[in-house]
């Protein structure tokens, strides 16, 4: 249970102000369908951290326990300092209006392809690793993930300007560096 709620909070307070929050944004605003841009988010998100929480699975199944401390420390604390920079939409990962994919098929490659190498994707190998519980990460992950774009769907531009994102980019920050010292310290 430790797993799935530290795996959903991660994610969701390290999505306010992602990439992958704006793109949602952007889809809403494009396509104006909400419920086949949530199902596709939700679609991508889960083989997205499936695949990523195996990773961490095997990465903690290959380093010694010791090994595996250094590496998740300093990897948490990496994140800490990455959630310090604010992540911006780059002209590539906007969706095409004209896709033949249609706003599912568009929404599901989109995220899937934006999702990858993000903060969220490298937290959900971290946790993975740290915890020994693939499907509770994957679980927590994917819905914190749902927690931080399905409002921005639904709410948008009105939702995104009343969340102070600088406070939430600094809490997430303190709770990496905390997970990260704590593995470091061999406390968790």
């Amino acid at each position: 249970m430790e797993a799935f709620l530290v795996s959903t909070g991660i994610v969701a307070l390290a999505e306010m102000g992602d990439k992958t929050q704006l793109l949602s944004l952007v889809l809403a605003a494009r396509f104006r369908k909400p419920w086949p841009i949530v199902l596709g988010i939700l679609v991508a998100t889960l083989a997205n951290h499936a695949l990523a929480g195996a990773v961490g699975s095997w990465v903690q199944a290959q380093l010694g326990p010791q090994v595996l401390r250094w590496v998740l420390g300093l990897s948490f604390i990496a994140m800490a300092v990455w959630m310090l920079i604010p992540d911006k939409l780059d002209e590539d990962d906007q969706p095409s209006a004209a896709s033949r994919l249609g706003v599912f098929g568009t929404t599901l490659v989109a995220f899937f392809l934006a999702e990858m190498g993000d903060k969220t994707q490298i937290a959900t190998v971290a946790l993975a690793a740290q915890y020994k519980a693939w499907a509770a990460v994957v679980a927590g992950t994917t819905l914190g993930m749902m927690i931080a774009n399905a409002p921005v769907v639904w709410f948008g531009d009105r939702l995104v300007k009343k969340v102070p994102i600088r406070v939430v980019h600094l809490v997430s920050a303190a709770i990496f560096a905390v997970l990260g010292m704590v593995a470091l310290m061999g406390w968790g």
